[in-house]
């Protein structure tokens, strides 16, 4: 059940960050500022609900039971997946705390990376849960 409810959450974080996006691109800042605000409750909800499903599952992974090509490219994901999202939390709250002092030339120069990244985690996260409990 958890899994499912994060991975709908990473799909809602990532709807968030698309259209928090488009907002910026047309100007429109608040807009903007609240979908990205937004993305990242969405997100640390997510953060709760992962850290409480390893530890209702004492952090047993669920096996990912496919060889060949398939296997490598899951895990490539997989790893880029973990590298990048323990940055995520500190690209959001430093991107968060530059625009909220109105430090924008700063937060647009640092979203330039933080945002692919952000974005990237939370599209695999979703991929990963479709490879672990779809496919």
């Amino acid at each position: 059940m958890l899994p499912t409810i994060n991975a709908c959450l990473n799909a809602l974080a990532t709807v968030l960050l698309v259209i928090g996006y488009i907002f910026i691109k047309r100007k429109n800042v608040d807009a903007h500022r609240r979908c990205m605000i937004a993305a990242f409750c969405v997100s640390c909800v997510f953060l709760v609900f992962y850290v409480v499903d390893k530890i209702l599952k004492h952090g047993v992974h669920t096996p990912f039971n496919h060889g060949g090509v398939v296997r490598y490219a899951y895990y490539t994901m997989l790893i880029t997946h973990v590298i990048l999202a323990m940055t995520v939390p500190v690209f959001a709250i430093v991107l968060i705390r530059l625009a909220l002092k109105g430090r924008f030339e700063a937060h647009r120069k640092l979203a330039k990376i933080g945002y692919p990244v952000w974005l990237y985690v939370s599209v695999t996260g979703v991929l990963i849960y479709f490879a672990l409990y779809v496919f």
